[in-house]
């Protein structure tokens, strides 16, 4: 709770407008942190919607948020749906343009939702297309088809600001063995959004990396990592305490967010800021 008193002061004097947040994955680890934080920087009449394929714990994130909500008066809307299916893009998108206030200003995408997929095994034994399809379907197509989704749920019109986020990764640029669903998932989305920035001069695209998180996928990767160096690595990193808690990247993201001065579809490290 203190953190995010923290976090409030340090951005007391500016905002994110009234807007439309979405956050996907947002019923635990990053995305909940930044669900969070997110809360205290909306103007009143805001929505903060929240996506996930947990309807529990979208409801206890729900009721963590009652005291900021009640506060700013801001709505939140819970999505509990699986965002790999057409039928989840579908009813996000529907959920968004009928609690968008009218007087909306900025509309904020943040595509966080992800897996790390199978790291137990190298590439040469993905023999399954299906397999790698329904890896690529939510980590990939999903990020796509949402975004396309919401810009065409609100079009450019004057006095509307537009910004997508994706949580990228250093795997977006880096190969790390044993990962080849993440790395290339990752890769992928990169190249996505920067060909939306390009075609789309209006939107802010930022390609956001958020550093070694202390998070269930930390401890995913520490315990079933395939390749033994970097499983090593991973551990030595949580054993010394070089994990980063989830408020500290999203901190750095938000300060992107308001002062909103990077180049649209940059890819930009944790480290690098």
């Amino acid at each position: 709770q203190q953190s995010l008193i923290c976090s409030h002061c340090l951005y007391s004097s500016r905002d994110l407008g009234r807007a439309l947040c979405i956050v996907t994955g947002a019923s635990k680890g990053y995305g909940r942190s930044l669900a969070l934080q997110i809360a205290h920087l909306l103007l009143p009449r805001s929505v903060l919607l929240l996506v996930a394929r947990s309807a529990d714990m979208l409801q206890a994130l729900q009721v963590d948020l009652v005291p900021i909500v009640e506060q700013a008066g801001l709505l939140v809307r819970c999505v509990p749906t699986d965002l790999g299916l057409k039928a989840g893009i579908d009813t996000t998108v529907r959920v968004a343009k009928e609690s968008a206030a009218a007087d909306t200003d900025h509309v904020l995408l943040i595509n966080n939702a992800a897996s790390l997929g199978d790291v137990s095994r190298f590439a040469i034994s993905f023999c399954d297309p299906a397999e790698v399809d329904a890896y690529l379907s939510l980590n990939v197509s999903s990020a796509l088809s949402l975004t396309a989704g919401v810009l065409q749920a609100f079009p450019q019109r004057p006095g509307l600001r537009r910004t997508v986020v994706n949580i990228s990764s250093l795997c977006a640029l880096e190969p790390f063995p044993s990962w080849v669903l993440y790395c290339a998932g990752k890769a992928a989305r990169n190249m996505m959004f920067r060909v939306l920035a390009k075609e789309e001069p209006d939107v802010r695209v930022l390609n956001y990396s958020p550093g070694p998180m202390d998070t269930d996928m930390q401890a995913q990767a520490q315990s079933c990592s395939a390749d033994p160096a970097l499983k090593q690595s991973f551990s030595i990193m949580h054993s010394q305490g070089k994990l980063l808690s989830c408020h500290e990247s999203g901190a750095k993201l938000i300060r992107l967010l308001l002062e909103d001065e990077f180049p649209s579809g940059v890819h930009l490290d944790y480290y690098d800021l």
